[in-house]
């Protein structure tokens, strides 16, 4: 039973035109993959969104043998896969309409009840964005995220080693088969990052990698994470398509900013400017925004701030506070002749730029 409905998913996937989506919405009508292939193509166009096109090969006996093709490769490699209504499926990946019908995997990869984040950006990464990539993830290791990424050059692989180092479960999302690497240079972390998490894809084994293979490896990135945060971009590319992919799916997405001039810095800049993305100076964003709480007697994580930059009011309050040490908001407001109702702002723009931190009792210090 199990063996048929792979294959049925598998021969459906290799239909022209007829995408996720589709395969999804045919299922649930019909009630199985295979019901879909039994059923008449007359009753198959009755369902909304299901034209001609869509369908016009599905009895083509060439997708059913190269289906039989795929399974074979994934029964004599042992081959992980799961499906979009099983219970392994990622869970965050289930809601997404374009999520893949069937997704394969290797390694050890546990995503239930984990805190998810995306990272991606620049293959060109300068660095200034491999410190600020592996000190974010210094920073968030007491948290234990896993950490999501593409694998390729730059930052991809940064995220990728720096989740290794700190112990931290990695996934690798891949835009070709599970038959090969690319690029070829990453397969020295092959072992490292799937005794630390693993991989996924939806392609094939007969799926060599392309550039046109991309879209789909970066939806499955945006789609198995909470959050994505974009490092380094110039004004196109596919960290910015991610981003947007992660925009439509509801998720938070965060941009760290640079220079104005800076050519890896537009991409990050112009998401802030056009507010598709929060912007991300520090771990504790991240942990504000997202509402994630540290584990019980673990200390509030702070990631060092690559650059601060503190305006006339937030200056005048961190020198306060720096010297006096932690003292009640009303108290700050008074000491520095700031009006209390300007004070509460200011001081949680210091916290989002990781300066300050708030205590109970209404208390804030230095960092």
């Amino acid at each position: 039973m199990i063996h048929n409905n792979l294959i049925a998913l598998l021969t459906l996937k290799k239909v022209p035109n007829l995408g996720d989506s589709s395969i999804k919405k045919l299922i649930r009508e019909v009630g199985s993959a295979e019901g879909v292939l039994a059923e008449k193509v007359n009753n198959l166009l009755k369902i909304d969104g299901i034209g001609t096109i869509k369908i016009k090969e599905l009895h083509n006996p060439e997708h059913r043998r190269m289906a039989e093709n795929e399974l074979r490769f994934i029964e004599d490699n042992n081959v992980n896969y799961t499906v979009y209504d099983q219970d392994n499926y990622p869970d965050k990946l289930r809601h997404c309409i374009d999520g893949p019908v069937l997704l394969f995997s290797r390694g050890n990869i546990d995503l239930k009840h984990k805190k998810i984040l995306s990272i991606v950006g620049t293959r060109k990464v300068t660095s200034y964005g491999v410190k600020f990539c592996e000190e974010l993830i210094e920073a968030l290791a007491p948290i234990h995220p896993i950490i999501v990424s593409g694998f390729a050059y730059g930052v991809d692989i940064t995220a990728h080693r720096a989740a290794v180092k700190h112990n931290l479960q990695t996934v690798g999302c891949l835009a070709h088969g599970l038959n090969q690497i690319y690029p070829k240079a990453h397969a020295k972390y092959i072992d490292q990052v799937e005794e630390n998490g693993g991989f996924f894809t939806d392609f094939w084994s007969t799926d060599t990698f392309d550039r046109k293979n991309f879209l789909g490896r970066n939806r499955i990135i945006a789609g198995l994470s909470e959050a994505t945060v974009v490092i380094e971009s110039a004004d196109k590319g596919g960290s910015l398509v991610t981003a947007d992919i992660a925009n439509s799916y509801n998720r938070d997405v965060f941009a760290v900013p640079g220079r104005a001039n800076d050519p890896l810095s537009k991409g990050c800049n112009m998401l802030i400017k056009t507010q598709r993305a929060h912007m991300l100076t520090s771990a504790a964003d991240l942990i504000y925004m997202l509402n994630w709480e540290l584990e019980e007697k673990q200390q509030p994580v702070v990631q060092k701030q690559l650059f601060i930059e503190l305006e006339g009011n937030e200056k005048k309050i961190y020198n306060f506070l720096n010297k006096n040490g932690k003292e009640l908001l009303d108290v700050i407001a008074l000491q520095c002749d700031i009006p209390t109702f300007k004070v509460a702002s200011v001081l949680l723009n210091m916290e989002l730029k990781g300066v300050i931190k708030p205590l109970p009792g209404k208390l804030f210090e230095v960092i």
